[in-house]
């Protein structure tokens, strides 16, 4: 930072030019010549990774593609081709910004200020100008925490300049850091007044519920239960099932009915839409609704009666659809129940926190109910994993906190027979909902998951077959994109030592699953058409889903091309209004998924190298998961904590990486570090506010070591 300030020449800090030969600059040229030029928006997964989303698709960033690119711009990017290697994207120029203020911690470099920006995937410091008095003024000192507004954003040869706005807090006040999470990725904490006061008029009266409306089905008599994670405060879903004489099945799943709550337009709906879905922090959630809805009006609470919005599905003896019946109704759940409890009835036990504890009758009816649940469970999977269904091992890692929100361990949640009951039956319903919407060629958000490329299949597949995770047949098949194949080989690594490996390598090939207007289907699923229709409460796509399907129920007529707002039947202006808003609607909601999800992960980071602050020196094994020029991505046993390990602490050698391989190689010993290898390492650092975990290696030898059953 001294040596920056000595260099600031007329107010600007400007980078010294590294002159190259002539020969190296006409390479370059015509590089660029030959290069396919797009414009797009830019995605910066973690420091120096990303990519780039065009009307032509999404590329990956090159090495140091990113240039003085931000995540979230527009940008103008060229495309480089290796041999048999995916198109890989550089950023030319930035055409419009993204981000105008930032959170990040202010540190004193006389006569410059410099701030550091909270946010990792933001690879420089932005300097305060000696004549900016914002400091002084906002009564900011050396490491407080500051919003902090560009001024002149970096270019290739001279760096940013911010002026500061205000002073948030110091460095060691109390969950700042989470603060900075939720300024960073733009996160909205507080409702508006004119929503809150909307949502406190809402009032349920089922009996006028009823009179009213002669399409909404009394349901109170059939026994359902909601089953959810122990720490869940709002329900929206409960579910019902029963063996028929025949054999076969009929499932419930009743949803809560948060669309007759939220009309379109209101307050409360122009806020859910900027929000598109509710954010679950580490330790706290930020809904997409004012709470008096979500957790109270609108969550399926035992023993009170809700509105629902209800799919009633019949299946034969080995689990193929019948018929589905959609419907409003009203229900009352018998019992909330977690997902522990669930499988301790499954296994025949009953816990003393049961909530049909010292009621036989209720008890018999609802183990009875989950045995035909867990039945429709595995006959359900068959016919998925039949059709190419592929199913991913995740695992979900959780911090526990104190009343102070300090870490005090990991939580680390693994499926179960429970949670698959659960999976099934609603992943039956949006199914189920998904189809009836597009045999009627009717508009609403679709999820949608494409195939995977090859050459993004491809770039993996090596590996698995160096490691010998697959034989190469089987490597030629998945490259085609074949489903099935992807399947059988998630099959055969489990309870393997290679299992995280092919995990992970095949769930990095996928795309990103969006949403989109008109049905395309659903790659992963293997669904036809799909939706997401069992989350109101938590999504906006969900609510969008519920509309359509009332207007199908009511048997609206589709608007018509060119309609006048004043020739639509009743209700017809709103669903006009929808049809023509919905593109947008779809990518907005696809893009805040991905801000909540990234949102969710560092906070997640952070808390995790907090744990890991007072654990400095311990060690412990791990499984490299990840491999970059600048090292490796090594994943803890036991807590599932990632961390860098740096390649500069691999050794006196030059360490060359190949990308072809995924794997470091020491020049003079021949060394090799990979994906899916075991490797001891000692705790050596961690920055709390980036959740940055840094290891070195323990003294031994890289490699494979004993496979691991997890």
């Amino acid at each position: 930072m001294q040596e920056a300030a000595k260099r600031v020449q007329g107010g600007i800090l400007l980078r010294k030019r590294i002159h190259k030969s002539n020969r190296r600059q006409d390479k370059v040229k015509r590089a660029r010549k030959s290069a396919r030029i797009l414009t797009g928006i830019l995605h910066i997964v973690r420091p120096q990774v990303g990519s780039v989303v065009t009307p032509e698709g999404t590329f990956t960033l090159a090495h140091h593609g990113i240039r003085e690119g931000m995540d979230g711009d527009e940008v103008q990017v060229s495309l480089t081709t290796a041999k048999g290697r995916e198109p890989r994207a550089t950023v030319r120029s930035v055409l419009t910004r993204a981000t105008s203020t930032f959170l990040g911690r202010y540190e004193v470099a006389d006569p410059l200020g410099v701030v550091v920006p909270l946010d990792a995937r933001i690879q420089r410091d932005f300097f305060v100008l000696p004549e900016d008095s914002s400091p002084v003024r906002c009564g900011i000192s050396h490491g407080d925490i500051v919003v902090a507004r560009i001024v002149e954003y970096p270019t290739r040869t001279s760096a940013a300049v911010v002026t500061l706005e205000r002073r948030v807090g110091s460095s060691n006040e109390l969950d700042m850091n989470i603060e900075a999470v939720i300024a960073s990725f733009g996160l909205a904490t507080e409702f508006s007044q004119r929503s809150l006061t909307e949502a406190s008029f809402l009032l349920l009266d089922v009996n006028k519920e009823l009179a009213d409306d002669a399409s909404r089905i009394d349901l109170r008599g059939e026994f359902c239960v909601t089953i959810d994670p122990s720490d869940a405060k709002d329900f929206d879903d409960a579910v019902g099932a029963r063996r028929l004489s025949d054999g076969g099945y009929e499932l419930d799943v009743h949803i809560a009915d948060v669309s007759r709550y939220v009309s379109w337009g209101s307050s409360i709906d122009l806020e859910a839409r900027a929000r598109t879905c509710s954010v679950y922090l580490v330790d706290r959630v930020l809904p997409m609704l004012p709470e008096w809805l979500c957790n109270d009006l609108c969550s399926l609470r035992p023993h009170e009666d809700r509105l629902t919005v209800s799919v009633r599905m019949r299946l034969n003896a080995e689990g193929v659809i019948c018929s589905v019946q959609a419907m409003n109704a009203v229900i009352r759940s018998a019992a909330r129940l977690s997902y522990e409890q669930v499988d301790a009835l499954l296994e025949g036990k009953m816990s003393q926190d049961s909530p049909v504890m010292g009621d036989t009758t209720q008890q018999s009816a609802l183990v009875r109910m989950l045995e035909t649940l867990d039945e429709i469970r595995a006959k359900r999977q068959k016919i998925r994993y039949k059709r190419g269904a592929i199913d991913f091992e995740t695992v979900e890692t959780r911090m526990l906190l104190d009343v102070e929100g300090r870490p005090t361990g990991v939580s680390v949640r693994r499926r179960t027979r429970a949670t698959n009951l659960i999976e099934e039956a609603m992943l039956l319903a949006n199914e189920s909902v998904a189809k009836m919407l597009a045999d009627k060629d009717i508009k609403t958000a679709y999820r949608v998951h494409e195939s995977p490329s090859p050459e993004a299949l491809r770039a993996g597949l090596s590996v698995l077959v160096a490691i010998g995770a697959l034989e190469t047949g089987e490597a030629v098949r998945i490259a085609t994109g074949d489903s099935c194949a992807i399947c059988g080989a998630l099959e055969k690594s489990r309870g393997t030592g290679y299992a995280r490996v092919v995990n992970a390598v095949l769930l990095r090939a996928q795309k990103r699953a969006i949403y989109l207007p008109v049905n395309q289907g659903h790659y992963a699923l293997g669904a036809s058409a799909y939706c997401h229709f069992t989350s109101p409460i938590r999504r906006y796509p969900d609510i969008l889903v519920h509309r359509a399907l009332k207007s199908l129920l009511a048997d609206e007529k589709p608007v018509v091309k060119g309609m006048r707002v004043g020739q639509a039947k009743s209700g017809g202006k709103s669903r006009l209004e929808q049809e023509r808003a919905l593109p947008q609607l779809c990518a907005t909601c696809s893009e805040r998924e991905r801000v909540a999800d990234a949102a969710a992960r560092t906070s997640q980071k952070i808390k995790m190298a907090e744990f890991y602050q007072s654990r400095i020196g311990e060690e412990a094994w791990g499984t490299i998961d990840g491999v970059e020029r600048f090292g490796l991505f090594v994943t803890l046993d036991a807590t599932y904590a990632e961390g860098l390990l740096h390649v500069k602490d691999l050794g006196q050698e030059w360490i060359r990486y190949d990308e072809e391989q995924l794997m470091l190689i020491g020049e003079a010993t021949g060394k090799r570090w990979r994906m899916g290898d075991r490797i001891k390492v000692r705790v050596s650092a961690v920055i709390i506010e980036r959740g940055q975990i840094d290891f070195l290696p323990v003294d031994v030898s890289p490699g494979k070591g004993l496979p691991v059953k997890r």
